[in-house]
């Protein structure tokens, strides 16, 4: 099928100018600029007047909860959350049941998704203490990387012996396989959880699980891992860095070479501060924890200087009465796909970034960073991966409107000033202003991971 998508403003590789996209076979088949007008027959078009034009939204970091936590979530619910939301391609992390911490468990997603997600899907493998000698048997084309956990977290993963994380870094190394870690340091967390219980009961109240998972957990925790990383020479990515200290063990880009450590930001310390304990509770309860206005302040500057590198959701759907309680009860996590992009784009609106820059951390730089074949970028040849965005065009977000399974989300109620009109993936037009192709299938992504 041909597709002409025509009279938007695109916004590709740090430029925005009027054009029109032409999509044939799945795949871009030419970018017009603005004096340049298409010319012949086509089998659809898009009239994106008013709109941006942008790539499909690549989420390095997600949690869909399949196989095996499919009460609260599944492959097929959350990515049709990430298509209304506009985003193409996902990343997903490997604490389900089973864990993907063996050949066989990501073989099994591989077949799950293949059924049954409606836009591109690609999973990490999982670390362990024991499990390292694994690693040189992945397909790496098949694989974005490696994900480590340094600090316990949903799904009991922690590696914190020290000879299987020296394993873990190195054999990442040698395998030129990115790592992706998780880093909170467990024993200061404990440490903090049992005085918090000694002065407050057994479910401290919710506005102190900053103190528990500290900024000092994580500072600690990040600190360790770039020392692994420098010493194995590892190409390391800390996952969620929510405080303002953390910046400054990252290596800010200053070529178009790949910096060896770099940092993602996720909604949850962008959007939110400590102040909105009071009025959300547990609804924002997320590991690591969301902490202070400065820290969510150096987090946002940091989208504009490049200090951070890639922006996801640590999308994590929990049913709604597995959110009540406190620091120790509740349970962490919250489900965010379906507006990473709209709340992006209203941090644009506050002056924090540019949209080019929005367009680089959350399309380019994931594509850059995991090497993923042909995504990221309005390209000729490239997969036809594309969100159309509409600017003035305000709306609230009601729990009829939420596609996640669970059917709930933080953003209830908040008003959203831009929308997402249309999703493209392979081609396909997924997303029509509300009107979802249900038969629609993602493809798997391929890494160039050699």
């Amino acid at each position: 099928m041909t597709t002409l998508i025509y009279g938007g403003r695109i916004v590709n590789e740090g430029r925005t100018f009027s054009g029109s996209v032409v999509i044939d076979n799945g795949v871009i088949a030419d970018i017009l600029e603005e004096n340049m007008h298409p010319r012949g027959n086509y089998q659809h078009t898009v009239d994106a007047t008013g709109c941006f034009v942008l790539p499909g939204i690549i989420d390095d970091h997600v949690h869909f909860r399949d196989p095996g936590l499919t009460s609260k979530a599944d492959m097929e619910s959350e990515s049709r959350a990430a298509a209304y939301g506009g985003v193409t391609s996902y990343l997903e992390m490997p604490n389900t049941l089973p864990q993907t911490t063996t050949i066989e468990a990501l073989e099994q997603k591989w077949q799950l998704a293949a059924r049954k997600s409606h836009v591109n899907y690609g999973f990490f493998f999982g670390a362990t203490n024991t499990n390292a000698s694994l690693f040189g048997s992945l397909d790496r084309s098949l694989v974005p990387g490696i994900k480590l956990f340094m600090g316990s977290s949903t799904g009991n993963m922690l590696v914190d012996r020290k000879e299987a994380l020296d394993k873990v870094f190195a054999e990442s190394a040698r395998l030129h396989l990115p790592l992706m870690a998780h880093c909170e340091d467990t024993a200061i967390v404990n440490r903090n959880m049992q005085e918090a219980k000694a002065t407050c009961g057994n479910d401290p109240d919710i506005r102190l699980h900053p103190r528990i998972r500290s900024a000092e957990a994580c500072f600690e925790s990040s600190e360790k891992a770039v020392e692994l990383a420098r010493r194995h020479d590892t190409r390391l990515h800390i996952a969620h860095i929510s405080t303002a200290r953390e910046l400054s063990l990252l290596d800010r880009p200053v070529t178009d070479q790949l910096p060896q450590i770099t940092g993602e930001a996720v909604l949850a310390h962008l959007l939110f501060d400590e102040s909105d304990y009071d009025r959300l509770g547990a609804l924002i309860k997320c590991n690591p924890a969301i902490k202070t206005s400065a820290d969510r302040q150096a987090l946002r500057q940091a989208l504009a200087s490049g200090l951070i590198f890639t922006v996801g959701t640590d999308h994590a759907p929990h049913l709604l009465e597995e959110k009540q309680g406190g620091a120790a009860k509740a349970k962490s996590g919250m489900p965010m796909v379906q507006f990473s992009l709209v709340s992006m784009l209203q941090l644009v609106d506050e002056g924090e970034l540019s949209m080019e820059r929005m367009v680089e951390l959350m399309c380019h730089n994931p594509a850059r960073l995991f090497a993923i074949d042909r995504r990221g970028y309005l390209r000729r040849g490239y997969h036809a991966d594309i969100a159309i965005v509409r600017p003035h065009a305000g709306w609230t977000v009601t729990k009829n409107i939420i596609q996640s399974k669970c059917k709930w989300s933080p953003m209830e109620g908040h008003v959203y000033n831009w929308r997402v009109e249309h999703t493209f993936c392979n081609g396909q037009h997924i997303y029509n202003k509300g009107v979802f192709a249900h038969d629609s299938k993602g493809e798997q992504l391929l890494f160039d991971n050699q």
